[in-house]
């Protein structure tokens, strides 16, 4: 018999393969079988099942994805869109952005800290493979119910592994959030974002052109840990075993990355890097055919060069690991010395692993016989694409004609006040942000509890012209709004960050996307992903924000039952002068106090409808896109002209949380009045609303303003005082409201 496994398999039709143990269908492996001529070797078969696997192939999601290509504004400022690692765009003077979000939601409710900690790992490997240095992440976080026993162990411990790998960086948690609901309950969502900063002429591809260049492998060695990591865990629903699986979660190395990093830069500084991909889900299956498939199309490699952590890795195993802190790139010959010298200088091990062709054919090799021959593009790119049957759920006309109107309104609206102060969702989440550095190196705007982070970019990189340009981030979403409808609960959460970026001064810019649903084999759940792309692509072609990649989490239940359906949408924007962001809340007294925007009865999901009664049904607020983007103009303008000293946006709470929130910001109390119906001025959610704070001189010129671009303004009050005064209604000490938002989180986790 030969000893070319390749060969071997073709003389072997029928030789049973393990293709369902890995997670592929019967077509699929079928359609291996021709696209090869013959069965797969098990290597092979190990590519294709991580390749083609849901969370690498997106094939149930693809035929919805389109539209945010085919429906995407145009945008003279995206330079890289979706397809790359990260998307890319102008920020001015020369300089690019580079933002994505991901998810790691399996891994950490297997492995709560390292599961959290390795998609720190990897979201930050997602932006230096751009060329580009990170400078900051945030986190946006789904918990089951707070006072559940198991959100005792996944909260503490996905905390503590984004804080220890983040700070380990070097690297400031600038905003996130933290939301609670029982739907979450063995699907906790850890959603990473990470931005970074890189000059617009030096972008990095993940390209493999140019026969007879080399293929290093670089960073960490190869270990057993990770083995189908994400690329399995995030392709199949949740069950009760769970905890069995831990082997597959991958373990980090915060100081190796930060080498990687800083190895990186220097790479790239040199010259020295062709193309370049990180080793996220699927390891070195993904990189290797990625990189050949977008270059001159082949490439030969030897596994037995790989360095490994464990001596007794099969090729099978090498190939499936995902093993974090490793980085392949594609380089010149000539330039190898140099490239290895940088490597060396870091402490960061390097390897020759292979050669880029021209054969069109990824070929592997295994103490000495080939064991994989097959077209990369394959693996890469020419994965199943599935149309997955989609209906409305058979419960969704009776979930929204269950409104809200039926509850029973308080009496007492401040104690309605302080009971959703208290409530974990609205609670301070200084517990959590706490463990965070939210201002190393030194570059930090803003930052939680603020609206949305700012960093500065100026001095970022080393011999940078100085600018006073910063960017601003906010992510934001709301399980319960796309519940009731997904379409508008995903125009809602782009909405709110799109208004987050903007009450800071930043001119709202681009899109990223994390999409939380769970099985996309329940046409049911497939309604409300098909519903929530729909609804985002239209709205970012109403704002004119192209959306620049993401990332999509399917599969998160447990048996039967699915999380809410969570779109998490990440924005980013531009000041030209940080000196000129906003701050957050009340910043003096003596400040005229103003709405912008109306107000309807609109209780759909609230906060109010959740705290007081358990209550989830009716429709969420109506998302008016022309308002949103009408008030970011204002917002962005004012700022721009120096006529705010304060705002925060109106979302979760209403304006009663908001004019709260703005108290605490530096203890100084407001006196307002109310002209319409109290619980409806303080507790309706509807969107398209920010509260602002202006000099009592600067009020007609800002009245101005707001009526040229017709976004409605309204005179509330005045700040001053020790107390949030709210005319014939109630009267609450700032000092009460402290210690009401900050007692809850503490109280639940220590």
């Amino acid at each position: 018999m030969s000893t070319d496994s390749v060969k071997r398999a073709a003389d072997t039709p029928d030789e049973p393969m393990p293709f369902a143990e890995l997670g592929m269908k019967q077509d699929e492996y079928d359609r291996v079988k021709e696209i090869l001529g013959r069965r797969p070797t098990g290597s092979e078969l190990a590519i294709y099942s991580v390749m083609w696997s849901e969370h690498c192939s997106y094939k149930s999601s693809k035929v919805h994805l389109r539209q945010f290509a085919t429906k995407a504004p145009k945008s003279e400022a995206l330079l890289v869109g979706m397809g790359e690692n990260a998307g890319v765009v102008d920020i001015g003077d020369g300089w690019a952005a580079t933002f994505k979000i991901e998810s790691h939601n399996h891994p950490s409710y297997v492995e709560p800290h390292q599961g959290a900690a390795t998609g720190v790992g990897g979201i930050v490997r997602d932006i230096m493979s751009m060329g580009a240095r990170p400078i900051a992440v945030m986190d946006a976080l789904r918990f089951g119910g707070a006072d559940a026993v198991d959100t005792r162990r996944v909260l503490p411990g996905v905390v503590e592994g984004i804080s220890h790998y983040g700070n380990c960086l070097g690297l400031p948690n600038i905003g996130g959030e933290v939301v609670f609901d029982p739907c979450y309950i063995g699907n906790p969502l850890v959603n990473a974002l990470c931005v970074g900063l890189l000059r617009k002429d030096q972008i990095k591809l993940a390209t493999a052109p140019g026969p007879g260049n080399q293929v290093v492998l670089f960073g960490a060695s190869t270990g057993p840990d990770g083995i189908g990591g994400a690329s399995v865990l995030a392709s199949a629903t949740f069950e009760d075993e769970s905890q069995a699986k831990r082997p597959a979660v991958q373990v980090g190395d915060p100081f190796m990355e930060k080498l990687l990093i800083e190895c990186c830069l220097e790479l790239y500084a040199a010259d020295v890097v062709v193309g370049i991909q990180d080793l996220g889900a699927a390891g070195v299956s993904c990189a290797t055919t990625e990189l050949a498939a977008k270059g001159t199309g082949g490439m030969k490699v030897d596994l037995n060069l790989v360095p490994l952590r464990d001596s007794s890795l099969r090729p099978e195993e090498i190939l499936m690991s995902e093993s974090q802190e490793r980085m392949m790139a594609v380089v010149r010959p000539d330039d190898i010395p140099a490239f290895m010298a940088i490597c060396a200088k870091w402490d960061v091990p390097a390897t020759v692993i292979g050669e880029v062709t021209d054969t069109g054919r990824l070929v592997m090799t295994w103490d000495g016989e080939v064991i994989v021959d097959i077209p990369p593009g394959t693996a890469a790119d020419e994965g199943p694409v599935y149309e997955r049957p989609y209906h409305e759920p058979s419960g969704q006309a009776a979930l929204n004609a269950d409104t809200p109107d039926r509850l029973a309104r308080p009496d007492d609206l401040r104690a309605t006040l302080l009971q959703l102060l208290a409530s974990p969702n609205l609670a301070s989440k200084e517990w959590v942000t706490s463990q965070y550095d939210r201002y190393v190196r030194a570059n930090t705007v803003l930052a939680q509890p603020a609206d949305a982070g700012m960093v500065r970019i100026s001095e970022v990189m080393a011999g940078a012209e100085p600018t006073t340009r910063g960017i601003a981030l906010s992510t934001d979403g709301n399980g319960r709004y796309a519940k009731l409808d997904p379409y508008a609960g995903a125009q809602l959460a782009l909405a709110e960050a799109y208004r987050n970026v903007a009450v800071t001064g930043a001119k709202p810019l681009a899109v990223t996307n994390c999409l939380n649903f769970g099985s996309p084999e329940d046409p049911e759940v497939m309604w409300q992903f098909a519903e929530a792309v729909r609804g985002l692509a239209d709205a970012c072609r109403t704002l004119g924000v192209p959306v620049t990649g993401g990332n999509v989490s399917f599969y998160n239940q447990t048996g039967s039952t699915a999380i809410h359906p969570t779109p998490v949408v990440g924005v980013l924007g531009v000041i030209d002068d940080v000196a000129k962001r906003v701050p957050s809340g009340f910043t003096a007294e003596g400040l005229r106090v103003v709405l912008l925007g109306d107000t309807g009865a609109e209780f759909g999901g609230s906060e109010w409808a959740h705290v007081a009664h358990r209550h989830l049904g009716g429709l969420p607020p109506h998302a008016d896109l022309e308002a949103e983007q009408a008030l970011a103009t204002v917002l962005v303008e004012a700022a721009a002209q120096g006529l705010l000293e304060g705002s925060h946006d109106l979302s979760d709470g209403g304006l009663a949380v908001a004019l709260a929130e703005s108290c605490l910001a530096r203890g100084i109390g407001a006196t307002v009045a109310l002209s319409g119906d109290a619980f409806t001025d303080l507790f309706s959610e509807s969107a398209g609303r920010a509260l602002v704070v202006v000099r009592p001189e600067a009020f007609e010129e800002f009245a101005a303003l707001c009526g040229r671009h017709e976004v409605p303004c309204y005179g509330l009050g005045v700040t001053g005082g020790e107390s949030l005064v709210v005319e014939d209604v109630f009267e609450v000490p700032v000092e009460e409201i402290r210690e009401t938002h900050a007692a809850t989180l503490p109280a639940l986790f220590g």
